[in-house]
């Protein structure tokens, strides 16, 4: 018997094809045991990392309230709230600071560029940067004075935001204590610019949480604004901290914060110039403001959020969890509903949402309320599209 023909007879032997159907049977059982969990871990972490944390510290009690705009030369740049001296409450001394990255939001520079000086006699805060139709950059934000005089300004700039224009008032016709939060300036398809604000109850000089809510718009690139009508609400719900995004047949879907347990909604047909009553939606949420922009790659709407509605005691009333979720039919479902922070002692509100190619950047109130940093803390998180589809 020569060479092959030995060699033949060993590898189809009784002996050896059993060997090879116990490796065929048992190395991918094994190899799954072996790696399934590291498999699992990266399934639930590939996808969502916080990439800035800016923390309060001496001579800087608070960071808050920002937004973020893609510059022309490939960096991204994120202006918010920077509050000095000692203390971080709304009417506290703040200016406008900056930090920008360079590599689509995964580092940041570790130094603050000032964007804008303690303008107001209280402060300046609550920061919406837009890209405009022609080109220009819109920086609104806060000028406040007191409790009886805050109003949103805008200023533009011409060269990616190294210089600004002097700042003009987006409302003329009112007086009053009127909040625009951040990152909720929008431009529409036809290229009016829309804001939704609400002016709080000022009886006696004492300011109530109750307010009304208005829409103010402008066809002029931002130049001059006029006043849509009040915002019916029939049910004399508690209304604050509206934000607006443009639905895909031309209406306008105004969320707003409520004490109703859920987010309520507001529609305009007439491009923010009057809306419809005041209802509740099927989103639920605490008093917290959520935060609304369209997916440009897939079209969805999404949506960050505490998804908390009181069912859980322990977290009734909190702003946690943090929440995102897609709506595939302009906001009347939702779906792909996932938490990006579960901490039930943290405090996750005043969201910006950036969103580039394949990820989307998160910037928000991260702090811990039992520790009385619930707003003092701005965090940048950065999720993947992928991880938020899955």
């Amino acid at each position: 018997m020569n060479i092959y023909s030995k060699f033949i007879g060993r590898v189809t032997g009784p002996g050896y094809l059993f060997k090879i159907w116990r490796l065929v049977l048992f190395l991918p059982l094994c190899i799954l045991l072996t790696i399934e969990p590291s498999c699992k871990n990266k399934s639930e972490n590939d996808g969502k990392e916080v990439v800035l944390r800016l923390e309060p510290g001496p001579d800087n009690p608070r960071n808050s309230e920002g937004d973020f705009i893609a510059l022309k030369d490939g960096r991204i740049l994120f202006v918010y709230t920077h509050y000095f001296g000692t203390s971080g409450g709304d009417h506290s001394p703040a200016y406008l600071a900056g930090r920008t990255s360079d590599d689509g939001g995964k580092t940041w520079t570790k130094e603050d560029i000032k964007i804008i000086e303690k303008e107001g006699v209280m402060n300046v805060m609550s920061v919406s940067l837009l890209r405009l139709q022609n080109g220009e950059i819109a920086l609104f934000y806060l000028k406040k004075n007191s409790v009886t005089d805050c109003i949103p300004v805008v200023r533009f700039s011409k060269d990616e935001a190294r210089t600004w224009s002097d700042p003009l008032p987006c409302i003329t016709d009112k007086q009053g204590y009127f909040v625009l939060n951040n990152n909720r300036v929008i431009q529409l398809r036809n290229g009016r610019v829309l804001m939704a604000v609400n002016l709080y109850n000022i009886p006696e000089g004492s300011l109530l949480n109750k307010g009304s809510l208005w829409s103010y718009y402008s066809d002029d690139n931002g130049r001059s604004w006029k006043s849509g009508v009040e915002v019916p609400n029939p049910d004399s719900l508690l209304t604050q901290e509206p934000g607006i995004v443009e639905l895909k047949n031309g209406d306008i879907l105004m969320f707003i914060r409520s004490n109703a347990g859920v987010q309520c909604v507001s529609f305009s047909k007439d491009k923010g110039e009057s809306w419809s009553p005041v209802e509740r939606s099927n989103i639920k949420s605490p008093v917290s403001p959520a935060s609304i922009e369209r997916i440009p790659s897939t079209g969805d709407l999404l949506l960050v959020w505490n998804n908390n509605g009181g069912d859980d005691p322990a977290i009734k009333g909190k702003r946690t969890p943090l929440t995102v979720a897609i709506s595939r039919d302009e906001g009347k479902t939702w779906e792909k509903t996932k938490n990006v922070e579960n901490d039930p002692d943290g405090w996750y509100c005043y969201i910006a949402i950036h969103i580039n190619d394949k990820d989307v950047l998160l910037g928000h109130c991260a702090g811990n309320r039992p520790k009385g940093t619930g707003l003092a803390v701005t965090q940048i998180t950065k999720l993947s599209l992928d991880w938020i589809y899955k």
